[in-house]
């Protein structure tokens, strides 16, 4: 297991549980201001201002944060350490200007709905009208806006769109699959799809939102037949180093938006997104109104938040 440390400000540290708000749980460590559970590792800050990452992706999620520590991010001890490069270092010069394809996906830490990926191809004479659009980070982007962007972009470049709906998602992860090898799948063959409805024309560059090293990546693909290899890049914080990564990125938070309302339609009350104390309450709601039963087609059973919403459903039948 990878672990990291950096140290940071008292305002910083406020930044960090801001950034990870959506992964937060309720068990803290010992002498920490809180701890969080994201996809790719386990972050906890303490008081002293260290802050712990533990995990696969434990080294280069510290990697991102440290242009804010007052010390270089550090290996436990008795592990070799490596000052990750800046997101997009490695990318060839004016790599902003060339025609991409660009891929990312959304719904991986929330408990609730879909995970949804996509690759969209932003040719360089596309640029002044992405931009005229609004296209940019969809971090920065409520969800109005969003929804707004995404039918203006929707028919002006090339995409695909795949959604992995809970009851598949569940399946697949309970025959052993893991989330980055399913990720791996869905943006390898988005991508394809892209290859495919551009052809003959091909892109200057692939550059995909990284959630894992390029061997480990590679490595989930193995034994599929149509690997896409060709000029393919990997960085963290893509969406602000190409614009087809902020398009993807924008159309695959706009689908999972609209999945969302169909689940909150579905359960009969607004559904939460995240995985945090509200994202419990919701889930113990529904269970209390349609059964357990019904968990497969709304949630990710393996997060911690189902049996937090048990416990919440047996302490309130208890209470009856």
């Amino acid at each position: 297991m990878g672990t990291a440390v950096i140290t940071v400000t008292t305002d910083k540290i406020n930044q960090l549980r801001d950034h990870y708000s959506r992964y937060i749980i309720d068990k803290l460590p010992q002498g920490s201001v809180f701890a969080a559970k994201t996809p790719v590792c386990m972050v906890t800050a303490y008081k002293s201002g260290k802050v712990l990452f533990q995990g696969a992706g434990a080294e280069s999620e510290a990697a991102q944060w440290a242009a804010l520590s007052s010390s270089p991010a550090a290996a436990s001890p008795g592990k070799k350490t490596s000052q990750k490069p800046a997101p997009g270092s490695h990318l060839p010069a004016g790599f902003g200007l060339l025609s991409v394809i660009g891929s990312d996906e959304v719904g991986t830490g929330d408990y609730f709905g879909p995970i949804t990926v996509v690759a969209a191809y932003a040719r360089k004479q596309d640029f002044p009208l992405l931009k005229e659009l609004g296209v940019r980070d969809s971090k920065d982007l409520n969800d109005e806006k969003i929804i707004a962007i995404a039918k203006d972009i929707k028919d002006v470049i090339p995409y695909s769109l795949l959604t992995l709906h809970n009851e598949k998602y569940n399946k697949l992860q309970q025959s052993g699959m893991s989330q980055g090898k399913l990720k791996a799948l869905l943006h390898n063959q988005a991508i394809g799809h892209v290859l495919k409805k551009i052809a003959p024309e091909t892109p200057d560059a692939i550059l995909i939102d990284q959630f894992a090293e390029r061997g480990v990546y590679y490595n989930h693909l193995r034994g599929q037949q149509a690997i896409i290899r060709d000029n393919v890049y990997f960085s963290t914080k893509a969406e602000g180093l190409h614009l087809s990564v902020a398009a993807a990125s924008i159309l695959a938070r706009y689908a999972f938006i609209r999945h969302f309302e169909n689940l909150s339609e579905a359960a009969g009350f607004l559904i939460p997104k995240g995985a945090g104390p509200k994202v419990d309450e919701a889930a113990a709601k529904l269970i209390l109104a349609k059964g357990q039963e019904v968990l497969p087609k709304f949630v990710k059973l393996h997060f911690a938040n189902t049996q937090k919403a048990m416990n919440l459903v047996s302490r309130r039948r208890s209470n009856r």
